[in-house]
């Protein structure tokens, strides 16, 4: 792989979650897979009072943990990545802070030649995002004029709290940066399986000349989680499904998925075409919500024999609260290759598993020849089952004889696992997107047309709730199932419904009770 620039990677809001736990095992993971080069700073940023030594202690001791194989990273390989950490304590609000952290990115360039390189990562909140940008300005540590070296700025969701708010977050960066200096992160476009869709698509023959409204009935996207909000009930309490999880992740699948052939393989072409689907998008009026939108929130229940909370029960959630932990979004693309074709897009907290996947359920043979030993409809549909996570991994499902004398089918399964691939190693989503920033691809970050188109579509959706809060329901559905009932409502045709997956992607069975 191509190995980055000497850089000096400055990452805000250091002392975060994000970067003791994402961030910073995966720049250990690149390290150790020789993938980083020796020449690289990484400079913690944030309020903490920390100082060099006590941010790597920190560190340290966060990384010095048995890895997914059960053993504990090589104390010689962990004590040379610890010496690359370095820390500056500044109040990230105040410009005239920001003088002190010039100078220590000034003497990190000496010290590993970065010759004006610099990467910064905005793990702090959104609200901080412009001040930070600007203040950087105030420094001059964001030109990339005069042969200073390359200068990236590398923004966390939610990118925006609505169109009107994501659109001015681009007219603010952009006072500072230009659009190729920005990177819009979405982690889940660094997954393995999300990437393959690529691959998978324009890669064989096979499926390409049947992706299309000729042959596809429709498509279903679930990203289910079987946990609750684990303590953040602040801030799900201001975002809610619909925010988190479809307007960015689970739009930008669909982005994938129903994106044309790029005619070359870069950052531009590959984007121009997802934003062609986001542009195709059919609009949902505010009328239309209730019909094509189903919201719930998850109500106490026992599931394992264990009591489970309500939504409204957790701490830092109001007693009469109406965000949604629940979304399933019925929707259609307007263009060429999928007009007619539904998409069916879900998302939950407090679901049976924790699962992320696309299905892709092909039409009917135009004539029914053959009995099925299925008594639903739908069974004899063919299916390709794109599981993201866990278990990554890709699913056929097509119709065989059963033995005997009369021609009777059975639903069958063929399906391939990362996990069978012992000898190649499978990154994880920031090791990938970290390694593309320093190398300056942004073939799998977000740009700003792609996130104001996406809020576009959203909008009608949250004006809805808010102009007419009583009018549209929030449906309950019970912790540890799969959504409210209503959800079943989406679909038109009868016999159809959700798949219910497994956490395991082989198990057969439509619905999986765990």
């Amino acid at each position: 792989m191509e190995q980055p620039e000497n850089c000096v990677l400055v990452i805000f809001g250091a002392s975060g979650h994000l970067a003791e736990h994402k961030l910073v095992p995966a720049l250990f993971s690149l390290y150790k897979r020789e993938l980083l080069g020796n020449n690289l700073a990484i400079l913690g940023v944030g309020r903490t009072p920390l100082d060099d030594a006590s941010f790597r202690e920190k560190m340290k001791r966060a990384l010095n943990t048995a890895d997914d194989t059960g053993h504990s990273p090589d104390a010689e390989v962990l004590e040379k990545f610890i010496q690359k950490l370095f820390y500056q304590s500044l109040d990230t609000k105040s410009a005239a802070d920001y003088s002190k952290l010039q100078e220590k990115i000034s003497s990190l360039d000496v010290q590993t030649q970065a010759q004006g390189n610099y990467l910064y990562y905005l793990a702090a909140p959104p609200n901080m995002f412009a001040t930070i940008a600007h203040n950087l300005a105030s420094q001059d540590l964001h030109r990339e004029d005069n042969g200073k070296g390359f200068k990236r700025l590398i923004v966390e969701k939610p990118f925006g709290y609505d169109y009107d708010s994501a659109r001015h977050l681009n007219e603010e960066l952009h006072t500072v940066f230009n659009e190729d200096q920005i990177f819009r992160i979405d982690h889940y476009l660094g997954k393995e399986t999300v990437q393959n869709l690529l691959v998978f698509r324009f890669g064989n023959e096979i499926y390409e000349p049947l992706w299309n409204r000729h042959h596809i009935e429709r498509v279903e996207i679930t990203a289910a989680e079987s946990q609750g909000i684990e303590g953040r009930g602040g801030y799900y309490e201001g975002t809610g499904a619909l925010r988190d999880m479809f307007q960015n992740h689970l739009l930008h699948i669909v982005g994938m998925i129903g994106m044309e052939p790029p005619a070359v393989f870069n950052a531009d072409a590959v984007r121009d075409e997802t934003l062609k689907v986001f542009e195709s998008l059919r609009p949902i009026s505010q009328q239309e919500v209730e019909q094509y939108v189903i919201r719930g929130q998850y109500t106490p229940a026992t599931v394992g024999g264990t009591p489970v909370p309500g939504y409204r029960e957790e701490e830092g959630v109001t007693s009469d609260s109406k965000t949604e932990t629940f979304l399933a979004v019925k929707f259609f693309i307007d263009n060429w290759r999928w007009s007619g074709v539904p998409f069916y897009v879900r998302t939950g907290k407090r679901l049976p598993t924790r699962v992320t996947e696309a299905v892709i359920t092909f039409k009917h043979t135009p004539q029914q020849l053959f009995r099925s030993s299925n008594t639903g409809e739908d069974r004899e549909c063919n299916q390709l089952v794109i599981r993201i996570q866990p278990d990554e991994g890709i699913l056929v499902r097509f119709n065989m004889k059963l033995p005997g004398a009369e021609f009777n089918m059975k639903t069958v399964a063929m399906d391939f696992h990362y996990s069978d691939l012992a000898d190649v190693y499978t990154p994880e989503a920031y090791e990938r997107l970290l390694l593309d920033a320093m190398i300056g691809d942004s073939t799998l970050y977000t740009r700003n047309d792609a996130v104001e188109a996406c809020w576009r579509f959203v909008q009608p959706i949250l004006d809805a709730w808010t102009n007419q809060p009583d009018q549209i329901k929030l449906y309950g559905y019970p912790a540890g199932t799969w959504g409210p009932r209503e959800a079943h409502g989406l679909f038109d045709k009868e016999g159809q419904d959700w798949r219910y997956p497994c956490r395991n992607l082989a198990e057969n069975g439509d619905f999986c009770e765990l």
